[in-house]
């Protein structure tokens, strides 16, 4: 994945077919690769943006595109890049691609263009764990983190303290090539300041981190409850859209209906389940046999009794007790009515509540990188910190900071390997 002298191509739109498909080309040659094949519609050969055609083979007729073309050093890539932004039929796209790979060009490996990026300096290595992160985000709430770490939200803060630790680095190694001398290139307080800041600014973003673990799975929300207590209507009501069949008739409900719902801080998966009652048939026995499975393997359970009815005897250790059909106006986020959608809205919250609570947050994968360096660097921090106020030798001090200095670097990709870049980027789709 590190031969950077050759071009690459890969379909970067999403499989399927569509409107418009997008092939990309970035290397040395790709924009005159791209020209035994482009028939430009304007005469100026240098522009940005071309319309025109390709001649593809297989085809009788060219096949009309758009090319957009990024200039090195100033694309994403720090090489030039070539868009072509066609017919977003499948066989059309992958003939083109052929083509390219028949002259010269190679196909593009998992994350090879986010690579290359990141190896030009256009991006540091969680700005292009992002770019995965952006692509698999399930919520909102996942999507607005990546965007953050995208634009460099976790990793800028750390460029001033790194800069800083190098010249204090810097500083202390000074002081060490001229020890005979009556010279003071960085006094002992300036030293212990300068470390504080530093420590402070790397707990705020060990914060962060910690704020911003991603649930890896979404939380599995059933409704439960005897016939006709107004679970389908809930279900309803809570997506917002008719989902799930609703009548006055008992056992309606036969199989599991679900659907996913996007409360913010999680996804929920919310299941609809048959009512609990006797199975007269096998087709009944199966039914209740899907609900029992589905709340087996629940996260949360709403358990849905009508107003005003007892409260049957079978409850669950993980359940709320919702009281539907409520016509009483009332607060209580447990006593709703799927004709008032304020009290829907609260139940919401309370959902939401409790799902953050039962979540099991694992950290992504970046972030579960980035928080090991960081914990590295604030330990070697600490331990400089020390030596600082007790005046121990500076070559003590300078190892202390260096190998700080030396976790943020692996943190922001200063310092990697090979196989840290197999890895991350292995992740990644074809194409980006």
């Amino acid at each position: 994945m590190l031969q950077l002298d050759d071009v690459i191509v890969a379909v970067s739109s999403a499989p399927g077919s569509a409107v418009r498909g997008i092939i990309r080309l970035t290397g040395p040659g790709s924009i005159q690769l791209l020209q035994a094949f482009f028939h430009s519609n304007t005469a100026a050969q240098t522009r940005a943006i071309q319309s025109g055609s390709l001649t593809v083979t297989g085809f009788t007729t060219p096949v009309p595109c758009e090319v957009y073309t990024f200039r090195a050093p100033h694309s994403a890539t720090g090489q030039d890049i070539v868009e072509l932004h066609t017919v977003g039929s499948p066989p059309i796209l992958d003939a083109i691609v052929s083509d390219f790979l028949s002259n010269g060009a190679r196909a593009a490996e998992p994350g090879e263009f986010t690579l290359r990026g990141f190896l030009a300096g256009k991006k540091n290595l969680p700005q292009a764990e992002a770019v995965l992160a952006v692509i698999h985000a399930t919520s909102e709430t996942d999507l607005k983190q990546s965007l953050r770490q995208l634009a460099g939200g976790l990793t800028e803060p750390l460029s001033v303290i790194r800069e800083d630790l190098l010249n204090l680095v810097a500083d202390t190694e000074a002081a060490l090539d001229f020890a005979d001398e009556d010279l003071e290139f960085v006094s002992q307080r300036e030293t212990i300041l300068r470390i504080s800041v530093a420590l402070a600014h790397v707990t705020n973003v060990r914060r962060q981190l910690q704020q911003r673990t991603l649930s890896n799975r979404s939380i599995r929300v059933v409704l439960v409850g005897e016939p006709n207590a107004g679970k389908s209507s809930l279900f309803n009501a809570l997506l917002g859209e008719d989902r799930a069949i609703v009548s006055a008739q008992a056992g309606t409900t036969r199989d599991v209906v679900s659907a996913m719902l996007d409360l913010g801080d999680v996804q929920l998966e919310l299941l609809d389940t048959a009512g609990w009652q006797h199975a007269e048939s096998i087709i009944e026995e199966q039914a209740q046999k899907h609900g029992i499975d589905a709340s087996a393997t629940a996260h949360l359970i709403l358990h849905c009794i009508p107003f005003g009815e007892e409260q049957p005897t079978r409850l669950m250790g993980n359940a709320l007790r919702i009281s539907t059909k409520t016509d009483t106006p009332s607060d209580d986020p447990q006593a709703v009515s799927i004709l008032r959608p304020d009290s829907i809205h609260r139940l919401k919250i309370l959902i939401q509540s409790c799902s953050v609570e039962l979540s099991q947050p694992a950290l992504a994968p970046s972030q579960a990188r980035c928080q090991h360096h960081v914990e590295d660097a604030m330990k070697h921090l600490r331990t400089a910190h020390a030596q600082a106020i007790n005046a121990d030798p500076a070559e003590l001090l300078a190892l202390s900071l260096r190998t700080a200095l030396d976790a943020l670097g692996a943190m922001t990709g200063a310092i990697y390997t090979n196989d840290l870049l197999d890895r991350i980027f292995s992740r990644f789709c074809i194409g980006k």
